[in-house]
């Protein structure tokens, strides 16, 4: 699948933002967003994002414009506010088009826009009793919702989307143990739904990225079922611990679909060594075109807003590694 639109050098999405910045200020936020962009276009970044800086989390895009959530005062261990579907949502208008479009106004590189899969909020928001019937009919009027947005996106220019399913790779191990939650083949059946879309412009890329660790007892065949049901065009998959699931989940991925390594971890200040990271894609070389991967940060460094992964000073020096490694692997050639 190898041609000019792969985005080499890719990050989640998320950053952190700057000291004081509060959603509910617009124009300081639509300030720090053209900042954020001047700063990933210094650091030689191929996608440019608002930073997230515009919501209190990455699941923001959907949750906070679309009717049928409730917020309510509860927070999990991961810093997430819980929210919970009270009835089948409607969207009261595009999620995150107007403000690409504005970001696209910015810089020449057309933007990346992130999405929270349709799967991930079911599995998530579904609490029984509350006025929809099971996870996966809360899944499919999401996906219908999200898919829309997508189509959207594209039509204004947007190259790159990415859904964020953040556990995907845990059900290659083991559904859920609630029967009433969303399992593995709805949370496939509902993300499917989500990226099918009629066409496909030149360059356009849909992204995936289902989840920051690969699980150490992997499902090599519940692996390859993944790729299969989704039809994704590019997977970002963890790579910076150096595990054999690692090189275990590219190996199960379809030839004819993109790759992108999350080589450098998001959660520690501690950087990597070059070198090391050099040989593991040697390693992933093996058996995978390079020419198909990108890399990145092996996650967003601020999903959560109010809790930053790194500080500002700690994220710069990850993303000019990712650069690094790009420039070792593909000169200049992005």
């Amino acid at each position: 699948m190898a041609d000019t639109f792969n985005y080499r050098i890719d990050h989640h999405g998320s950053l952190v933002r700057p000291p004081g910045l509060s959603t509910a200020d617009p124009e300081a936020v639509d300030a720090a967003v053209r900042e954020a962009v001047a700063y990933q276009r210094k650091l030689r970044s191929t996608v440019v994002t608002d930073g997230d800086f515009p919501r209190e989390d990455f699941r923001g895009a959907v949750l906070d414009t679309v009717s049928g959530f409730r917020r309510t005062d509860d927070t999990g261990p991961d810093g997430l506010v819980r929210w919970v579907a009270e009835s089948l949502p409607k969207a009261n208008g595009p999620l995150l088009a107007d403000r690409a479009a504005r970001l696209a106004d910015l810089t020449v590189i057309a933007p990346k826009a992130a999405l929270p899969s349709p799967a991930y909020l079911a599995a998530t928001t579904f609490q029984p009793g509350l006025g929809v019937s099971s996870a996966r009919e809360l899944g499919e009027a999401l996906a219908e919702i999200v898919r829309a947005e997508i189509q959207l996106l594209v039509s204004r220019g947007v190259r790159l989307i990415q859904l964020d399913n953040p556990l995907l790779l845990g059900q290659l191990s083991t559904d859920p143990a609630d029967p009433g939650a969303l399992s593995f083949a709805d949370a496939l059946a509902v993300d499917a739904l989500a990226v099918r879309l009629d066409e496909r412009p030149e360059g356009v890329r849909i992204a995936v990225a289902p989840g920051w660790t690969a699980p150490a007892d992997l499902d090599r065949t519940r692996a390859e079922h993944l790729y299969d049901a989704i039809a994704a065009d590019r997977w970002i998959l963890p790579f910076d611990q150096g595990t054999p699931a690692e090189l275990d989940l590219l190996r199960a991925l379809p030839d004819e679909r993109d790759f992108c390594l999350g080589v450098a971890d998001a959660t520690v200040p501690d950087l990597e060594d070059v070198d090391t990271v050099m040989s593991r894609i040697d390693a992933a070389g093996e058996f995978k075109d390079l020419e198909d991967g990108a890399v990145s940060p092996s996650r967003g460094f601020a999903d959560v807003a109010s809790r930053p992964l790194l500080g500002a000073e700690d994220q710069r020096k990850k993303l000019v590694l990712v650069e690094t490694v790009a420039r070792y692997v593909w000169g200049n050639e992005f």
